[in-house]
């Protein structure tokens, strides 16, 4: 049984959003501060949440500062999955927390099941149901291992938040096509999104900075002005 945890201050938001995604089939373990998620972030590797759903507002600490922490945890823990839920949808709310590292948001007041198909989407794009493909990629010093889900440019280890690695991974397999944003996130999420959803260029900027030399003048993913972007085929 794959484990969710909900840092939410709103225990009778909590209370009913847990009983409907154990209901669906998943274990849930709730905290209602941000000192009590971390703290159960630190637990052994073995126990990690598969995911996390993280509030913006925690009476002890801003959730995008939660979500910094949690990416600077070592080892597994930096790499858990985190959903955040924004209070207002705040489009600038919404970017800082995906310049941090969150997987993705869903603004408040949502319905249930549109939290749940998020994250079973979330949750899918860790590996469930994949096709089969090659375990690893390798263009010139850029190695992306399917089966850790790590990435290293000359041997060297980048992080990437699962989403991030997910977008990449879309990209090498479809190296030399230009695609436009909404077919990347498409062929991530596996649902249309909205044409003016810009979200995935702040994804980008942080794959880039994890992957290429120079940030400003990319050479694995190319900006094609205009249309989107493409994952250069031959790499040094």
């Amino acid at each position: 049984m794959q484990q969710l945890l909900m840092i939410e201050d709103d225990a009778r938001l909590a209370q009913m959003v847990g009983e409907y995604l154990e209901r669906s089939g998943f274990s849930v373990t709730k905290a209602g501060d941000a000192k009590g998620g971390l703290d159960l972030l630190q637990e052994p590797p073995g126990s990690l949440p598969d995911l996390v759903i993280l509030d913006l507002m925690l009476p002890d600490l801003d959730g995008l500062e939660v979500c910094r922490r949690i990416r600077s945890m070592p080892g597994d823990a930096a790499r858990v999955p985190v959903l955040m839920l924004t209070a207002k949808g705040d489009p600038m709310d919404r970017i800082v927390g995906l310049e941090l590292g969150a997987d993705d948001y869903l603004p408040k007041p949502f319905e249930p099941r549109e939290l749940l198909a998020r994250v079973r989407a979330i949750l899918r794009r860790r590996g469930e149901g994949a096709p089969p493909t090659a375990k690893r990629m390798r263009f010139g010093s850029l190695e992306i291992d399917r089966d850790a889900r790590t990435v290293t440019v000359g041997g060297e280890m980048r992080e990437l938040t699962s989403y991030q690695f997910d977008l990449l991974v879309a990209l090498a397999e479809r190296a030399g096509r230009v695609l436009t944003r909404d077919q990347i996130m498409e062929a991530v999420r596996g649902r249309e999104l909205e044409a003016f959803d810009r979200s995935i260029d702040v994804h980008m900027g942080r794959i880039r900075a994890a992957i290429e030399a120079d940030v400003k003048n990319p050479k694995r993913i190319v900006t094609v002005r205009g249309v989107g972007y493409v994952f250069a085929k031959q790499q040094d």
